[in-house]
C-alpha cells in the first residue's frame, strides 16, 4: 500500500510501527516522505497514494476521491502556527503594520494559511501585500535576511525561531482557541474511498498505540528523518502534536474541522464543503 506523510517527528512517530511491519495484518507500506505542500498537491492529482497526510484546509479539493480518517492526523491545543517578524523588516508589534508587506507561507492550501487569512481579515485593514509560498524550512532564514517582511511557520519552528533572532507577532493557534474554544485542526489523514477505511483506521490506531507503549522503538527512525533537529526538539515536537486526537478525532475534533472549513468558505477562501461528510 502506498502512503505519503511528512518527515516530521509526529508523523514518523505515529507510523513507525506500521512502516516497520509491527502491526499484525496490516499490509506492507511503500512510503513517500514529503512536506505538506507537496502532499496536498499529490492528493489533488490523479495518481495520489492510497493513504496520505494533507492539511485539513486541502480537504475541499480531495473529498471526491478521498475520505477523512478519524485518526493519525494532527489536532491539538497550544500547537498553532506562528507569524514571525524580524527587526530588519522594520515592523512594530502592531498587526496593522503588515499592510502591503510581503509574507512567506508554507502553502496556500494549509490550515496555517487559512488561520492567517481569517486573522488578517480582522486585524490588518486593507489586507496584507504579497503572499510568497516557499518550503517551510526556508521561511525563517528568509525573514531573518529581509527577503520577506514576515513568515508563517509551523511544526518545530515553534521551538527554534529564537535562534534566528525573530519575534512572534501573533500565535494564530492561541487566537483560534480564544475565538472558538476549539483545538486547532492541522493535518488530516485521508484514504481512497475504494479501500476498507475501517481497517485502515484500525491499523493507524494500532500504530499510534504501539508508539505510545514503546516510545524508544521509533527513536532512530524519527531522528533519521528529523531534518537535523536535536533529539530534544524532536521529542518536544512529538509531545505537542501526538495526543488523544491522534488516536481518535472525536466529536470535539470534528467540530474544530467543520468550524474551520465553514468559516473559510464563508470568507471565500475555499470551496464550500458538505459538512455532512463528517460523522
Amino acid at each position: 500500500m502506498k502512503i505519503a506523510f511528512s518527515p516530521c517527528p509526529n508523523d514518523t512517530f505515529i507510523f513507525h510501527a506500521w512502516v516497520h511491519g509491527l502491526i499484525p495484518g496490516a499490509p506492507k507500506l511503500e512510503v513517500t516522505y514529503a512536506d505538506i505542500d507537496l502532499t496536498n498537491s499529490m492528493a489533488a492529482g490523479p495518481n495520489g497514494p492510497e493513504v496520505i497526510k494533507i492539511s485539513y484546509a486541502a480537504l475541499p479539493w480531495v473529498l471526491s476521491e478521498y475520505a477523512l480518517l478519524p485518526c493519525g492526523g494532527a489536532l491539538g491545543r497550544g500547537c498553532g502556527p506562528l507569524l514571525l517578524t524580524s527587526n530588519r523588516a522594520g515592523l512594530t508589534m502592531e498587526p496593522a503594520e503588515l499592510a502591503n508587506r510581503r509574507v512567506a507561507v508554507p502553502s496556500e492550501r494549509s490550515t496555517a494559511y487559512l488561520l492567517f487569512r481569517l486573522w488578517a481579515a480582522q486585524q490588518v485593514p486593507g489586507g496584507v501585500g504579497e503572499i510568497v509560498v516557499m518550503p517551510f524550512q526556508e521561511i525563517m532564514p528568509a525573514v531573518r535576511d529581509g527577503l520577506v517582511d514576515a513568515g508563517l511557520v509551523i511544526h518545530e519552528a515553534r521551538f527554534t525561531y529564537s535562534a534566528y533572532a525573530l519575534t512572534c507577532l501573533v500565535d494564530l493557534g492561541s487566537w483560534w482557541e480564544a475565538d472558538t474554544n476549539l483545538p486547532i485542526p492541522l493535518g488530516a489523514i485521508v484514504a481512497r474511498r475504494s479501500l476498507e477505511l475501517a481497517k485502515i483506521a484500525e491499523w493507524i490506531r494500532a500504530s499510534v498505540r504501539y508508539a505510545w507503549t514503546h516510545p524508544e522503538a521509533s527513536q532512530a527512525y524519527v531522528m533519521q528523518h528529523a531534518q537535523e533537529l536535536s533529539p530534544e526538539v524532536a521529542q518536544a515536537h512529538i509531545e505537542l502534536y501526538v495526543n488523544e486526537f491522534s488516536e481518535n478525532i472525536g466529536e470535539i475534533g470534528y467540530k474544530a474541522v467543520t468550524t474551520l472549513l465553514d468559516r473559510a468558505a464563508q470568507a471565500r477562501l475555499i470551496p464550500q464543503v458538505d459538512l455532512s461528510e463528517f460523522p
